[in-house]
């Protein structure tokens, strides 16, 4: 393949674990909650996909236990957030750390070891279409299922009443609770949801591309998910152009690595989230102006501190 062409196959490749993350803290924000524990859950559910697959050779086990994984920080973060009145943004944080911690402690004896993982699973017909069959449908069934999220997403939240409800939480508190929906069950539910779908990219991680568990294999993927968010103006049918620029980025990076190109390596990995901060400076005036109602008070109070 050309060096186009690898690359469009690597952006969707990389850039589905991050659409799985960026969807999540998508729903948890239309809730009206930031979660920057994103990056924990994502390191939680690869380390349990991982650890899950090596037990048993299913990685559909190992899937499952990374929805869960993920889900966990999330509902901590719930729990300190919801019910304790923490800052959103330090909790968040927090989060983060507990999860680098307890994953670089649980995983230290699966470093080293190695999975058989997803395979690709080409679609008939589709992936022998001439150079968009590679890009598009030559992949894991974790990719597919990333690429159709955010449709469903859109659907749930604009043509259901649960989604309304979701974004209804996110505006104003008094308007759910006004037709007997609680705002802090909503949130629970929102905040445990992305941390599942975050945990999910954790698992595609671990075992659709790197097959292995290294000590913070997510390298910052869900801070990234978060920044998407405000890219995409909190729509889910934006979110996958973030992700795949991303993941075309990391894509080039390791192409040009491979192929010999004299740049620097450390300054080739930086180039994805140099790109990110970029678009989210060109991007961001008008995103802020689609921002739920709930998330002002959470950013504004990080602007007075």
């Amino acid at each position: 393949m050309s060096l186009v062409e690898d690359v469009l196959v690597g952006a969707v490749r990389q850039g589905s674990p991050v659409l799985f993350a960026t969807h999540g803290e998508l729903v948890a924000e239309r809730s009206g909650v930031v979660n920057l524990g994103t990056e924990g859950s994502m390191l939680c559910g690869a380390l349990a996909a991982f650890a899950t697959t090596v037990a048993t050779g299913s990685p559909l086990l190992g899937i499952a236990a990374a929805a869960a994984a993920g889900a966990l920080p999330a509902l901590l973060h719930a729990f300190m957030v919801v019910d304790r009145g923490a800052n959103q943004l330090a909790n968040g944080l927090a989060i983060f750390f507990l999860g680098l911690g307890v994953t670089a402690a649980l995983g230290s004896s699966l470093v080293g070891r190695q999975i058989n993982g997803l395979g690709v699973a080409p679609i008939p017909l589709l992936s022998e279409i001439p150079f968009a069959g590679p890009i598009l449908f030559a992949h894991d069934v974790l990719t597919y299922l990333a690429l159709l999220l955010a449709p469903a997403l859109w659907w749930f939240l604009y043509r259901t009443r649960w989604g309304l409800v979701l974004r209804a939480t996110g505006e104003r508190d008094e308007v759910p609770f006004a037709y007997g929906h609680s705002p802090r069950r909503v949130r629970y539910l929102a905040l445990a949801a992305g941390g599942a779908l975050a945990g999910i990219g954790g698992a595609q991680l671990a075992l659709a591309i790197t097959l292995t568990w290294v000590e913070d294999l997510t390298v910052g993927r869900g801070f990234i998910a978060v920044a998407l968010v405000i890219f995409a103006a909190w729509e889910p049918l934006r979110a996958p152009l973030g992700a795949f620029i991303f993941g075309g980025a990391l894509s080039l990076q390791l192409q040009l690595q491979a192929r010999g190109v004299g740049i620097s390596p450390f300054l080739l990995e930086t180039a994805p989230y140099v790109l990110t901060i970029l678009a989210l400076v060109v991007l961001s005036s008008r995103a802020v102006s689609r921002m739920p109602r709930g998330l002002s008070a959470v950013f504004a109070g990080a602007q007075r501190a």
